[in-house]
């Protein structure tokens, strides 16, 4: 299992990549950006000498969220940590400075800066294979200088802000301010075919304050109307990836009527989201209400642990045993469901049981001595941790069951099989190719509808015949209250759903892709 996951996601993040293409079409006065896509090659050499180093490269490359900034920092400001792989990223190509010098680059609704390689970049090898700028060319170049400093997890870069003209279709945004990349994280960005990213997300979340290219386009009365819409093509077979869509939409890559819901918060597109549901069962935490967020440069749908392990669960995907979730099933397992049964309060149970500490509205972690490692002395506070959130997901998945009339037995039995799902520390889950027809679907509540995915649409095959793989389109991310629980919805569901991002009316709509 290890050894699929790790040989695939390389393979994918090599491969499963985008060529840009741009085109307008005038009469609508619409801009539209294509993206389009390259077939796997399985040869490719980069990706045999990745899998060598154990993949090493590919889980930072898997990171996308930024975790800090040097510049624009505020404590009311969420930064989000999350894995990003099984399916192809979707690039397009913008063009910066007078004449144009032309950047392939993600359109990212999960950030806000518009970042390329700079010619001032000497001592970072993925430089050397992608375009660098070259401010001395364009005679509409402004110096800035001030530095720049954006962590994506394991992977990095750094330089400093400069402005110049930014063409996006045909576009020409004026005086625009982007980062010159003079360091970035040699392999992450090395096995990487975009050259940088362009955000599209909130100015909240902007690193050194600057203006999106978005908010210019508006602010420079360059679109129709303040709303940009994606579509993403999920078809292997077709060599267009989709496209994004400035100052409006185009009717022919969706039917029906966008359901819209209002953004909760600026910064990231987010909103809030109802219940999740497995078939037509619920999968309770997110019952009374749980955050998402909408982003185009994230390829899965991820979310709280305990869901995603009832996912994996319902459609048989296989990740690693936790020896922790194992200990608090085997120890405390009985003590929850009498502690349920009873009446008493969830949040408090696991601090009743005394894996938690209560801090007046929830659990929280308190430094306990784990009972893995009992007799190893103090544990880490990764394990503390640990202890204390397997024991509020095993009191979600029991709540679920006791809700169903299951007996003891059965519960115990159940929340066990669910330890099994828990994804790996790469967050990969395998399943059979050929049993998809007996997998469930997926539904999210937005809006008060129910957008339901299948398996065909939530399931990732790489490759074809006895040499294909089908891998689980759900990872894990746990963020805790206030902000959390938190969805991060991304390609997987952007491509069953064209969606909307309605900056004018701070909302955001869905509607199936065609």
């Amino acid at each position: 299992m290890g050894t699929i996951g790790k040989t695939t996601t390389a393979t994918l993040f090599l491969c499963l990549l985008l060529f840009p293409i741009v085109f307008s079409t005038p009469n609508d006065r619409l801009v539209r950006i294509g993206l389009k896509k390259r077939k796997i090659d399985r040869n490719n050499r980069m990706a045999a000498h990745l899998e060598s180093k154990e993949g090493k490269a590919s889980e930072a490359f898997l990171r996308k969220y930024r975790l800090h900034g040097n510049l624009g920092e505020s404590e009311d400001i969420d930064i989000v940590a999350l894995k990003n792989y099984m399916d192809a990223q979707y690039f397009g190509e913008i063009g910066i400075g007078t004449p144009t010098q032309n950047f392939t680059v993600i359109f990212d609704t999960g950030s806000s800066n518009l970042w390329v390689p700079s010619s001032k970049c000497y001592f970072s090898i993925a430089c050397y294979f992608h375009p660098k700028y070259k401010s001395s060319r364009s005679r509409t170049y402004k110096a800035n200088g001030k530095p720049a400093d954006i962590q994506y997890g394991t992977g990095a870069i750094s330089g400093f802000f400069s402005e110049d003209h930014v063409t996006v279709g045909d576009l020409v945004v004026k005086h625009q301010e982007f980062i010159e990349a003079t360091k970035e994280s040699s392999l992450t960005f090395l096995i990487a075919k975009f050259d940088g990213i362009l955000g599209l997300g909130f100015k909240e979340i902007s690193v050194g304050n600057a203006v999106p290219v978005w908010y210019n386009m508006v602010n420079q009365g360059l679109v129709n109307e303040p709303v940009f819409s994606f579509w993403l093509n999920r078809n292997p077979e077709d060599d267009v990836g989709g496209e994004v869509v400035f100052g409006g939409m185009d009717p022919k890559h969706y039917k029906g009527e966008h359901t819209y819901v209002p953004v909760k918060q600026k910064g990231y597109w987010q909103f809030d989201m109802g219940d999740v549901l497995i078939g037509d069962q619920t999968t309770g935490l997110c019952a009374s209400g749980c955050s998402a967020i909408v982003d185009s440069g994230t390829s899965l749908l991820t979310g709280p642990t305990a869901i995603i392990a009832q996912v994996n669960h319902a459609i048989g995907a296989t990740g690693v045993v936790s020896q922790e979730c194992k200990t608090v099933v085997s120890e405390y397992g009985e003590m929850i469901i009498d502690l349920l049964l009873s009446k008493d309060q969830p949040l408090k149970v696991c601090s009743q049981i005394g894996l938690c500490s209560f801090d007046g509205t929830r659990d929280v972690s308190m430094g306990i001595e784990s009972v893995v490692n009992e007799n190893a002395g103090k544990a880490s506070g990764n394990v503390h941790d640990a202890m204390c959130s397997v024991c509020e997901m095993a009191v979600i998945w029991v709540q679920s069951q006791l809700k169903q009339n299951q007996t003891q037995e059965r519960i115990l039995d159940y929340v066990n099989e669910l330890c099994d799902r828990l994804p790996s520390p790469m967050g990969e889950s395998v399943v059979d190719c050929n049993s998809l027809s007996a997998m469930p679907s997926v539904a999210f509540t937005i809006g008060g509808k129910i957008l339901e995915l299948t398996p065909e649409q939530y399931i990732l095959k790489v490759g074809d015949g006895e040499l294909a793989q089908c891998i689980s389109g759900f990872g894990a991310l746990d963020v805790p209250p206030p902000r959390g629980p938190l969805w991060i919805l991304g390609d997987v569901f952007m491509g069953k759903f064209h969606t909307v991002f309605d900056y004018g009316n701070m909302q955001i709509g869905f509607a199936e892709a065609t």
